[in-house]
């Protein structure tokens, strides 16, 4: 799994004109799902997203985490994410998990966050989508289960 997690002091996600989801200060999360991500990706993910700590303490250091903040998830999928550039203009998407298997994936996700205490609002999956955010810093990171450590 693949995502790019922006620290935001809001974030909604617009769908055919309407607001399907909507948070305060949290995370705005882009995540993609790839061919054979398994439970362990999932468990990083889910544990990376609550405890890394990027919220600002009283000093204006990072050093407090999601949970410890009360922030909240924008949690959006994001196949391209996925997407192979390197060769050629138009970029190849062999990575991405099939739409089936991303779903249950990007599902799994949310009810893991909101087991652990973390407020989840969603997109749509599949759905074309307009994401609005308020970057907070702006600080953004990428993180990738494949590439623990």
């Amino acid at each position: 799994m693949k995502a790019v997690i922006q620290r935001v002091t809001r974030a909604s996600v617009e769908v055919d004109g309407r607001i399907v989801g909507r948070i305060g200060a949290g995370l705005l999360v882009l995540l993609g799902v790839a061919k054979g991500d398994e439970e362990r990706d999932l468990l990083y993910l889910v544990e990376k997203l609550h405890t890394l700590r990027i919220f600002a303490d009283d000093q204006g250091k990072m050093n407090r985490s999601l949970v410890e903040v009360g922030g909240e998830v924008l949690l959006v999928s994001q196949f391209t994410l996925l997407g192979d550039t390197t060769k050629g203009r138009r970029p190849g998407f062999d990575r991405a998990a099939a739409p089936d298997e991303a779903r249950t994936w990007y599902e799994q996700a949310v009810t893991r966050l909101r087991a652990v205490g973390v407020k989840v609002e969603t997109g749509v999956f599949g759905a074309h989508m307009q994401v609005e955010l308020l970057n907070d810093g702006p600080v953004t990171f990428l993180l990738d289960s494949r590439r623990e450590g």
